[in-house]
C-alpha cells in the first residue's frame, strides 16, 4: 500500500513538471546573436596584410561599417537581409565597397557572402555543438564548432553573453597555416573576425622555413554598433 502511494505521488509530481514545462516551454534560440532588422550598423577597425609573394606583402588600416539596408522574400518565401558595405579611413568619409546577405534558415545563420553560402551559427548555441558551415554550398565540407561561450574583451569593451566559433585553427609549418574564428554577442551580432590564411615557400631551397608566399590575414574588431 505504502508503494502504491509513493508511485502514485511520484507520477503527479512527474505530470505536475511536464504541464508546467509544456506552458512555459523554451522560445529563446539564441537568434539575437546575430540580430537580423533593417538599419543595424556594425562599424569595425580593421588591420589587414596581404603577401602577395616572398618579401612582397601590403599591411593597411581602415574602418569597416555594415549596414543592413534592405530585406526581400526569396523563391523559398524567406526573408533575406541585405548588408551594405562601406570602408573608410578615417570614420568620416565612407565608401561603398560592395554587398552580402544574411537570413536564418532551419535554425541557422547562412551568410551569402562573394557568392559563397556558409553557416556561421546554428541555433540554440551550446559549447561543443559543431556543423558543416558548407551545407549549402558545392564546395568541400568545413567544420565549425562553438567552442566557448562567456564573457570577451574587444578592444575596450567588455561584453557578456559571447561566443566564439571556431572555424578552423591548423598549421603544418611546412605547407600552409590556417586559422579563423568569429565571435558573436548576444543582442549585439558579429563582434570580431579573424581570418589568417597562408602558404608557405615549398621550394627545395625554402622548405619547411615557413616563409610565406601568398595569403591574407585580416582582424576585425567591433567598435561602434546601433540602429540608424
Amino acid at each position: 500500500m505504502r508503494s502504491a502511494v509513493l508511485f502514485s505521488l511520484l507520477t503527479l509530481i512527474f505530470l505536475f513538471a511536464s504541464c508546467r514545462e509544456t506552458e512555459n516551454p523554451v522560445t529563446d534560440f539564441g537568434l539575437d546573436y546575430q540580430p537580423l532588422e533593417i538599419g543595424r550598423y556594425w562599424v569595425y577597425e580593421v588591420e589587414e596584410t596581404i603577401v602577395f609573394g616572398e618579401n612582397d606583402s601590403q599591411t593597411e588600416e581602415f574602418y569597416l561599417r555594415d549596414i543592413i539596408d534592405y530585406s526581400y522574400r526569396n523563391a523559398e518565401n524567406e526573408e533575406v537581409f541585405v548588408v551594405k558595405r562601406e570602408k573608410s579611413l578615417d570614420l568620416s568619409n565612407w565608401e561603398i565597397i560592395g554587398n552580402y546577405a544574411m537570413q536564418y534558415k532551419r535554425m541557422a545563420l547562412i551568410r551569402n557572402f562573394e557568392n559563397q553560402l556558409t553557416i556561421n551559427l546554428v541555433f540554440p548555441p551550446e559549447v561543443g555543438l559543431s556543423w558543416d558551415a558548407m551545407a549549402y554550398s558545392a564546395g568541400d565540407s568545413d567544420e565549425f564548432e562553438i567552442e566557448f561561450m562567456g564573457n570577451v574583451t574587444i578592444g575596450d569593451q567588455f561584453l557578456q553573453r559571447s561566443l566564439k566559433v571556431l572555424q578552423e585553427e591548423d598549421d603544418d609549418e611546412i605547407t600552409f597555416r590556417d586559422n579563423r574564428y568569429e565571435i558573436f554577442t548576444k543582442g549585439i551580432g558579429l563582434v570580431e573576425h579573424y581570418y589568417e590564411v597562408f602558404t608557405y615557400c615549398s621550394r627545395n631551397d625554402c622548405l619547411g622555413q615557413m616563409i610565406i608566399d601568398s595569403g591574407r590575414k585580416t582582424h576585425q574588431k567591433m567598435l561602434l554598433y546601433g540602429t540608424i
